[in-house]
């Protein structure tokens, strides 16, 4: 069954996160939003605009389309 775009979002920013060794706030600040919505991205809480999700894929140096594009990694987050 695929994965609702949430949550495809969420496990690559938890990934790719987790890889730079990056707090939720670390990223928050180098986004520019607030630590408690990247954390509810994370738990695919959050339906993000396409402006968010640019900014958050160029702080941690990807195309909006790696985060939309579910990963066979994903599920081992």
């Amino acid at each position: 069954m695929p994965q609702s775009p949430n949550d495809i979002v969420a496990a690559n920013l938890k990934r790719l996160r987790a890889k730079k060794q990056w707090s939720q706030e670390e990223l928050a600040d180098r986004c520019g939003l607030h630590r408690t919505y990247i954390g509810a991205i994370e738990r695919g809480e959050r339906n993000i605009t396409l402006n968010t999700l640019l900014e958050i894929a160029t702080a941690v140096g990807v195309t909006s389309a790696e985060l939309l594009t579910e990963s066979r990694n994903a599920k081992a987050v």
